[in-house]
């Protein structure tokens, strides 16, 4: 059985997700220990409960230690099946993030995985489901991964409420390497999308964008996505806002709360794409380490260029070698990037 510890490096869910999934995929039992020791509420949060039971569905998988706050569990996994079930966060709890546990799984799984998935579309610390769609996806297409994501409602902190349906098949022979080379066009992609909201708080969103873009030498093209233009919403649905933008694969995003100005809304998602689009790297900082997993189990060498090593990247390395041993991650800095070889 592997040991991990939970509060290495930046020390959040992410090392659960990677691991138990790892754990899934190559049959080894894995003990997890320090569960988000040092974050302001340690242990297990409903997301990670969530991730993990579908997981455990997969891979006719057991697990000791899994209830809220935990911070030590134990996972033996069994053979891989592909499971059309619902999931229920029951909280505004990330649905990418769950997602982020169970689509490696099922890529590996004997038979398709269908899955309906309630909770956040579009919340804090989490990639957004448009990001995930429109920049995550594609980088998985190209390693020869057929993966589905029908957007159903969103959902936002703190209720929650959205839903969306993922289909994922079997990988066909083994994961493709991945070398993207950097995307020398101009024009910015985007959606700007509310709920329960006035239509005029996306539209000022994707216009405050769009300015910031024109400003640096970028052209946009953002979509309006409204439900519900400002009607009052059922108990358990949250009104709320936001923008994602991408070009290739780098994104930026930002979410309404009350009291923001939907200008500076768009403005912040505007800044952080441009933070990306400014070097040479060749994937976001975001993407780099939620590709990890995938390069270290593909055939074929894999170069990721991205401006920074986060302490994210440097974690799921960590976690992914614990099960991969024999792999390697080349580490360059050149100029304004840091390139990463497998």
């Amino acid at each position: 059985m592997i040991e991990i510890d939970g509060s290495f490096g930046e020390g959040g869910g992410q090392i659960i997700r990677t691991a138990i999934a790892l754990a899934a995929i190559t049959g080894q039992g894995v003990e997890i220990r320090n569960i988000r020791a040092n974050r302001p509420n340690p242990g297990l949060a409903a997301q990670h409960l969530h991730a993990i039971k579908a997981v455990e569905l997969l891979s006719c998988g057991e697990t000791r230690g899994l209830e809220l706050r935990s911070q030590n569990l134990m996972f033996q996994p069994g053979d891989l099946r592909g499971v059309h079930a619902e999931l229920n966060i029951g909280t505004a709890g990330s649905i990418t993030l769950l997602l982020q546990c169970l689509i490696p799984v099922a890529l590996f799984a004997e038979g398709e995985t269908v899955v309906t998935v309630t909770g956040g579309t579009d919340v804090l610390w989490a990639p957004p489901i448009d990001y995930y769609n429109s920049v995550f996806l594609k980088a998985l297409r190209e390693m020869g991964c057929d993966v589905h994501l029908v957007l159903k409602r969103r959902g936002y902190y703190p209720k929650g409420g959205g839903i969306v349906q993922a289909r994922i098949y079997p990988v066909k022979g083994n994961l493709h390497g991945f070398k993207p080379h950097e995307d020398k066009t101009t024009v910015v992609r985007g959606i700007s999308h509310s709920r329960g909201l006035p239509l005029h708080v996306s539209e000022r969103q994707a216009k405050a964008a769009t300015r910031v873009l024109h400003d640096s030498g970028y052209s946009a093209g953002i979509d309006i996505d409204v439900e519900d233009a400002g009607r009052a919403q059922p108990v358990n649905i949250a009104t709320g806002s936001g923008i994602t933008l991408w070009q290739g694969y780098k994104g930026g995003s930002a979410l309404g709360k009350p009291g923001k100005r939907a200008e500076l809304v768009g403005e912040e998602a505007a800044h952080e794409i441009l933070k990306e689009l400014n070097s040479s790297a060749t994937v976001d900082i975001h993407l780099a380490d939620q590709l990890i997993p995938y390069i270290a189990l593909a055939e074929g060498g894999s170069e990721l260029r991205v401006r920074e090593m986060t302490e994210h990247l440097r974690t799921n390395m960590y976690v992914t070698k614990q099960f991969l041993s024999d792999v390697e991650f080349e580490i360059t800095k050149d100029a304004d990037v840091i390139t990463i070889r497998r």
